[in-house]
């Protein structure tokens, strides 16, 4: 069955790129709503849809627009938190350009979804499986989506930067693997990188506790990573959040390696320029539990932020 919050789930911060504070609202919708963004700052308000026919080029984020040149960027670690709960109706307020950053990973807009509580519609949700191979290629990089009867992200990446060298990693996203693996998993960067970004008007809402910040073999960031590998996993959460916006659960394996969010949404594009590589399936109960969102009812947050299985 689609899904929606039980009540309204706020967030508020700054945007990573603006540095302008935000507020962010997910409150729920009926069912085939589908996900739903609204600027609330714009008069009159614009909403725009978070698909992937409404993301346009950006090197740094997945930034969607109306077609009519009202935007809203960063979106991508919310998609992924959505995705991951199980989440397929909502309509978010934002009241700015960009979603708030809060601590670089999808994990507090998680907390949110299971504190505001997940609601059961009473109307069949429907996925996209992925019927044949399609692949993109730039260079080094490529992302791919091979037919699976689930969602699989592997992902590897290599830098030069000691402190990430090169990780590798492959995850069955079923029953709540993105909360226990992936969600708390921060945006990373270079401390060059960040120089380079500042001088350009960027990342101005940047800090070391809301990314994790490398020099060489150096973690800058107070406190170091959450996992020896926490930069591979934050790349699969970015892939989780940008395949979010095929706008149904995708039944497919994406392999990337060196892709980002453009190439990601490249490859969404040229499935569904495909019609015979897709095709829309009804999710039995025994399909529906090898979504992301299965089961993560089971999961709450201590007093301690940290997730626990009930």
């Amino acid at each position: 069955m689609q899904a929606t919050l039980k009540t309204n789930a706020i967030f508020e911060g700054v945007g990573l790129h603006s540095g302008a504070a935000a507020r962010l609202e997910i409150h729920p919708a009926p069912a085939g709503h589908g996900i739903l963004f609204r600027r609330t700052d714009l008069t009159p308000v614009v909403d725009i849809p978070a698909r992937w026919d409404h993301v346009t080029p950006s090197k740094l984020c997945t930034l969607l627009d109306n077609g009519q040149g009202q935007t809203l960027s960063t979106v991508e670690h919310i998609m992924a938190a959505l995705t991951g709960t199980g989440i397929h109706n909502a309509l978010i307020e934002v009241d700015g350009p960009e979603v708030p950053i809060l601590d670089g990973s999808a994990a507090p807009f998680v907390k949110g979804i299971l504190r505001a509580g997940i609601a059961i519609q009473p109307v069949p949700l429907r996925a996209i499986r992925v019927l044949r191979p399609v692949e993109l290629r730039e260079g080094e990089a490529y992302a791919r989506l091979t037919p699976a009867d689930h969602l699989e992200i592997e992902f590897d990446i290599d830098f030069t930067d000691e402190a990430i060298g090169h990780q590798e990693k492959r995850l069955d996203m079923a029953n709540g693997a993105f909360l226990r693996e992936l969600a708390d998993s921060r945006t990373f960067c270079r401390q060059a990188d960040v120089d380079m970004m500042r001088q350009n008007g960027l990342a101005l809402g940047g800090t070391y506790l809301n990314a994790v910040v490398v020099d060489g073999a150096q973690v800058l960031s107070p406190g170091g990573l959450r996992h020896t590998d926490e930069a591979v996993r934050h790349k699969m959460l970015d892939a989780m959040g940008d395949l979010a916006l095929a706008g149904a659960p995708l039944l497919a394996r994406y392999t990337g390696h060196r892709a980002g969010h453009a190439m990601t949404n490249r490859l969404l594009r040229a499935l569904f320029a495909d019609p015979t590589a897709w095709a829309w399936e009804t999710c039995s109960p025994d399909l529906a539990d090898r979504l992301p969102g299965a089961g993560v009812s089971a999961y709450v947050y201590s007093a301690k932020d940290e997730l626990v299985a009930l």
